[in-house]
């Protein structure tokens, strides 16, 4: 009997390990996975449930939405002005440029002729007016743990693509308090370089009110003419896609376009043998409008910027929400009137 005992005590003490697993592991359990062996092997489940995404009661609640970790956005134009204009990094606020006009007069004498005094250069100072350019967006702190994408370097690029368009705006358009000054801002005449006042632009006329007159190519070659060829080395126009696209329409008279598109990539096209800047923030063409700039503007217009765009994570000042306060301190003016040159869409 005794011998019959320790039999049936060994036989139980064989099941009992498989007793105590409840639920298989998948992983862990001290490396050990043999319920979950056995159920790969022969289908056999110590429990079973039923679980589909069909209904939210039978586990279509457990699963999540697929959420695409990359942001689409429309994207927005940003004026290429800084691209073409001469851009600075001052120390502070308070910078001065000094721009001599006149140039120095000579003369002609004899060998043992007396030599008069000549007329010295005039100077002209420049302040560029600056201006803060900020920004200041909030999300919350679940937020950032919580989204199905990285939202501080999203709102880093919405930010830095903001600045791009307003600043390059305000090169166009700026009416110079707390912010650049633009070249389309300053006062304009159809004098000439000899006897303009220094920071007047000078334009040419279209020949009619909106519109380009009776010869348009006429008229665009008046334009580059107006710049002496100092500045022609490297000019180009400035103008927006919409009177891109009529300038692309006009043909000489016998036939040709004065539009060349590129041939190769990289390289911009030309009109009448120099590149075309699309700027959106340039007017379209109405009466009196000035829709069209050609010059060299490295010369012409001048940016100074104190440091690149600063961003401050501040997760303290409004909790629960963590603030992205983005500055960036940047001012402009032109520096050489006499190397950007306007065509203003007006009679005369």
């Amino acid at each position: 009997m005794d011998e019959v005992m320790d039999g049936l005590e060994a036989s139980f003490e064989a099941v009992e390990p498989v007793r105590a697993v409840a639920r298989p592991m998948l992983a862990g359990n001290g490396g050990k996975s043999e319920g979950f062996s056995t159920f790969l092997r022969t289908g056999s489940a110590i429990e079973m449930k039923a679980l589909s995404s069909a209904t939210g009661a039978a586990g279509g609640y457990a699963v999540p939405e697929e959420i695409d970790a990359v942001v689409d956005r429309t994207l927005k134009a940003i004026s290429p002005i800084r691209a073409i204009a001469n851009v600075v990094r001052v120390g502070s606020a308070g910078y001065r440029k000094l721009v001599a006009s006149g140039g120095t007069p000579s003369g002609w004498a004899a060998e043992t002729g007396a030599r008069a005094e000549t007329a010295t250069p005039s100077f002209n100072e420049l302040s560029p007016p600056m201006g803060e350019l900020y920004a200041n967006p909030a999300a919350s702190q679940a937020m950032l743990d919580d989204a199905a994408f990285d939202v501080e370097a999203w709102l880093a690029d919405e930010i830095a693509t903001e600045f791009a368009r307003a600043e390059g705006q305000a090169f166009v358009s700026g009416n110079g308090t707390n912010r650049p000054k633009g070249f389309l801002t300053q006062p304009t005449a159809t004098t000439g370089d000899a006897t303009r006042a220094f920071g007047t632009l000078q334009y040419v006329p279209s020949g009619a009110a909106g519109n380009f007159g009776t010869a348009p190519d006429e008229r665009l070659i008046d334009l580059v003419t107006s710049l002496r060829p100092p500045y022609r080395q490297g000019a180009s126009f400035v103008m927006n896609s919409a009177t891109l696209a009529r300038i692309r329409k006009l043909k000489t008279v016998d036939g040709a376009f004065l539009w060349q598109p590129s041939l190769s990539a990289g390289q911009p096209a030309t009109l009448l043998g120099y590149p075309v800047v699309e700027a959106e923030d340039m007017p379209d063409i109405a009466a009196d409008s000035l829709s069209i700039a050609f010059g060299n503007f490295r010369a012409g217009y001048l940016i100074a910027e104190r440091s690149e765009t600063q961003i401050l994570r501040d997760p303290y000042s409004n909790k629960p929400y963590v603030h992205f306060y983005a500055v960036k301190r940047i001012g402009g003016i032109v520096s050489n009137s006499e190397a950007i040159k306007l065509m203003k869409f007006a009679v005369a």
